[in-house]
Formats: structure tokens, C-alpha cells, sequence
């Protein structure tokens, strides 16, 4: 397939559309972007499906390519959340509150903002539909519509929740709860799960595993603790420079680790977790918890499974250096909706959203794509209240530093960079469109060392 841009029609389009005058074309702003130019059009020269990390930074990107008017994003909250931050608030470090931002806040200024959700994806006719069997029409698409939490494929949950000694740090509606069983904790088994699924952040099971053992160790707590980290994978982490100090410290911290457990069902009233042995099918193990961290199965969002734009399985099908869709050269995807080889982070979405932009850039001109993705992504893992050892690493699981430090080490000052430092660049530069990652700053950090 060539990936020579298309000059791509709104051929959804009622006929005659484009003929009206601005005045006619201007009707209902109903669903839209407030502070949107009042325009509720059924086509758009570039449509961003997401409002979150991926969608959000594309469309301020778009908006400056384009021009506002002639960019939409199909959103339904109303509020944004800086998920990455949800490690310190089950942890007690931060507050949700400052993790949250109305959705309205966040939309660049101008762009019209869908308030509906995807229903279904049309590439071969540009166009997507929407609830209320509402038709809009693209010239180019960008999907960023992330990836869904499935509690409910653990068997006793989600209702779980409603009971103690159980949180989840990877949804608005548990991750108080976590920081309240943390609290609340007494003595017995902690346990803390990594799914059978891809997930996004895949540092964070184990990251509030370490803050929990160091708040133990503050309150007095830590010697009435046997904290077990239950994980679904072979090894502890994906890179071996950072899986070797991750090692190095369960082991100074006395903290279990059963490889290849998967959890799949919770009996909250009796705080028993049963996992299976992802070796041995059919046998599973039970164990009582004093407190239980879930991390949920993951996959992609409903309307992608058997879309066109999807894979087998269905993350949208993109290419791994370009990020342009393997089939439409007009549609693009971005972020953990899609099937990169790499973590699925909030630091991978930036570094992709300027090779993207990139690439659409060259699209539009009907060139080939030349700025590539490595697959960059970063982990801070969290080891403590004020410890963070900074993965970075690319495809090939390589380590793809920013410092020119030893980042297998626990810092402080990385910490406050995680907890500090990168809400303020997400807010105020990633969401508005003007970082694509530490790539130029690591250039100019190793080339003062030449």
C-alpha cells in the first residue's frame, strides 16, 4: 500500500452541504464546544476521535496546521483526568482533585468540541458515526480513543469495591479507595496484581507496591505485612537494566513475587483473591488479603473490536514508525488505542504526537512520511515517597535515556520531576500541543558531554 496521502472527499456529506453560505451552515451549537465557533458541521478536514492525552495534544496541533473551525473532537466527559498522577493519590501523596480539569478547559480554543460517543468507524466512506445515529465526515482522521478497563472479567467485581480492604488505582471511582485499605491496613497479605492483558502504565501495579511497603515502614506497620506482588508475566519488568534494580530492591524490602498468576476472581466478603497458575491450566490458588490492589484486564474500546481500521484483535492498525493506518492513508492513530510494540504511557503519546504531526504534515502535501517513531516510552517507577528510578527504553526494550546519569538508580530529584515537574509540562505544554517528548533535550544533554 502506498502511503502517499489521499485527497480524501467528505463523501459522507449531505449533497449541497458545502454550497450553503457560512450564515446557513451556522445552526445548533448543541453538543459542542462552548467556546467553539458555534458551527455544528457534519464534516471536518481533520476529526479527532478522544479526548484524552492523545487526543487532546493532536487537536491543538491540528488546530495551528489547519485552522480551528476545521477540526473537531468526538468526546463524551466531561472532565479531563491526568491519570498518571493516580499513583500518588492511592498512595495519599496527592489529591484527585489535582488530578481533574473540566474537558472544556483542556479543548483548544476554537476547535469544536462533539459531546457524543463513536458508534462506528466508516474509512472507506470518511466517515464515523455517532450516537443518535449522527454522521460526520472527515478528510483526515486521527483515533485516540485509549483503551477500556474490564473489571467485570474478574469474577466478583466490580462489586467488589463496595467492600474494604480492596482498591484500584486505575479508576477515579477506586483509587481512594486504595489509599483508605493502605490506611486501614492491620495485618496479613497485601497483594497487589498485574493482569493477562496489555495495560497502560504498565509500572503501576507494582509502583504503589513500594509505596505501600514504605508507608508501613513509617506507621510501624511493615513487620505485620507480607506483601506479595501476584503478576501474570514471566519477568518483573520488561527491560533488563531496570527489571535488575527492581530485583535488587524486593529483595532488600522482603517482598514476594509469584510470576505467572493471573487473578480471576475476588471474594470480597471473605478478602480472598484466587488466581490461576498461567502454567499449570486448571489449577488456582486462593489467598486471604488484608488488603488487595487490582490491576483490571485491558483491552481495546468496544466500537474498535472487528472495525475496519482495527487489527485481529483490535487496536487500530497503524505503522510503527509513521503512525499512519497500515490501509487508509487518510486515518492516523495515537496512543494506547493503537497496536505499537511499546508501553502504553502518557510519555509514548508524547513522543509520538510529533513524529505524527509530522506525518500528517507530509500527508496533506501528498509526500512520504520521513520522521519516524522508535518507540520511545518512560516509566517513573515509583519506589518510595520521595525514590523514582526513570525507565526509559525504546521497540527493542533498549534503554533510551534523557539524563546522562545512571536512571536504574533511585533519585529524589526524578521523584519530584514525576510528581512535580510533569503535571505542569502535561498540562501546559503536552495538551496544548508544543512537547513531542525529551528527544531534542536528550541530544543537547549528551552532546555537552562530548
Amino acid at each position: 500500500m502506498s502511503t502517499i496521502g489521499v485527497a480524501a472527499s467528505c463523501s459522507c456529506l449531505r449533497p449541497g452541504v458545502w454550497l450553503l453560505k457560512p450564515g446557513v451552515q451556522k445552526m445548533s451549537c448543541l453538543g459542542l464546544h462552548t467556546a467553539a465557533r458555534c458551527a455544528a458541521k457534519d464534516c471536518y478536514e481533520v476529526l479527532v476521535l478522544g479526548g484524552g492525552t492523545g487526543g487532546i495534544t493532536m487537536s491543538a496541533r491540528m488546530k495551528r496546521k489547519v485552522g480551528a473551525g476545521n477540526v473537531a473532537v468526538v468526546e463524551p466527559s466531561k472532565t479531563h483526568y491526568y491519570q498518571p498522577l493516580w499513583t500518588l493519590v492511592g498512595a495519599g501523596a496527592k489529591q484527585l482533585a489535582t488530578s481533574a480539569r473540566p474537558t472544556e478547559s483542556v479543548m483548544p480554543q476554537g476547535v469544536d468540541w462533539i459531546k457524543s460517543r463513536v458508534t462506528g468507524l466508516d474509512p472507506d466512506e470518511n466517515c464515523v458515526w455517532l450516537e443518535n445515529d449522527k454522521k460526520i465526515s472527515y478528510k483526515y482522521l486521527i483515533i485516540a480513543l485509549g483503551i477500556s478497563l474490564h473489571y467485570e472479567k474478574i469474577k466478583g467485581l466490580p462489586e467488589g469495591f463496595h467492600h474494604p480492604k480492596i482498591g484500584s488505582n486505575y479508576s477515579v471511582h477506586t483509587v481512594e479507595k486504595t489509599w483508605r485499605a493502605l490506611q486501614d491496613f492491620k495485618e496479613g497479605n497485601a497483594i497487589f496484581t498485574f493482569p493477562n492483558t496489555p495495560v497502560k502504565c504498565a509500572g503501576a501495579p507494582q509502583k504503589i507496591m513500594y509505596l505501600s511497603e514504605a508507608y508501613w515502614r513509617k506507621t510501624g506497620k511493615r513487620s505485620k505485612a507480607n506483601i506479595m506482588f501476584n503478576t501474570s508475566l514471566g519477568v518483573i519488568f520488561g527491560v533488563k537494566k531496570y527489571a535488575d534494580a527492581l530485583l535488587e530492591i524486593i529483595k532488600e524490602r522482603n517482598i514476594a513475587v509469584n510470576y505467572r498468576r493471573n487473578l480471576v476472581e475476588v471474594r470480597a466478603d471473605k478478602q480472598e483473591a484466587v488466581f490461576e497458575n498461567l502454567d499449570k491450566p486448571g489449577v488456582t490458588e486462593v489467598h486471604q488479603y488484608e488488603m488487595l490492589h487490582v490491576t483490571p484486564p485491558m483491552g481495546p474500546p468496544d466500537v474498535l473490536i472487528n472495525s475496519p481500521v482495527s487489527d485481529e484483535i483490535g487496536w487500530v492498525d497503524v505503522d510503527t514508525e509513521t503512525l499512519q493506518h497500515k490501509k487508509y492513508p487518510n486515518v492516523f492513530g495515537i496512543g494506547d488505542c493503537t497496536n505499537l510494540p511499546t508501553s502504553k504511557t502518557a510519555a509514548a503519546i508524547a513522543a509520538q504526537s510529533g513524529v505524527l504531526d509530522k506525518t500528517i504534515s507530509m500527508v496533506m502535501k501528498n509526500q512520504l512520511p520521513t520522521k519516524k517513531y522508535d518507540g520511545y516510552t518512560s516509566c517513573p517507577l515509583v519506589t518510595g515517597y520521595n525514590k523514582v528510578i526513570l525507565a526509559e527504553f525504546d521497540y527493542k526494550a533498549q534503554p533510551l535515556e534523557t539524563f546522562p546519569i545512571d536512571q536504574s538508580k533511585e533519585r529524589v530529584t526524578m521523584y519530584h520531576m514525576k510528581a512535580d515537574m510533569m503535571p505542569l509540562l502535561y498540562w501546559n505544554a503536552l495538551l496544548k500541543g508544543y512537547w513531542g517528548g525529551p528527544a531534542p533535550f536528550r541530544k543537547l544533554m549528551h552532546l555537552g558531554l562530548k
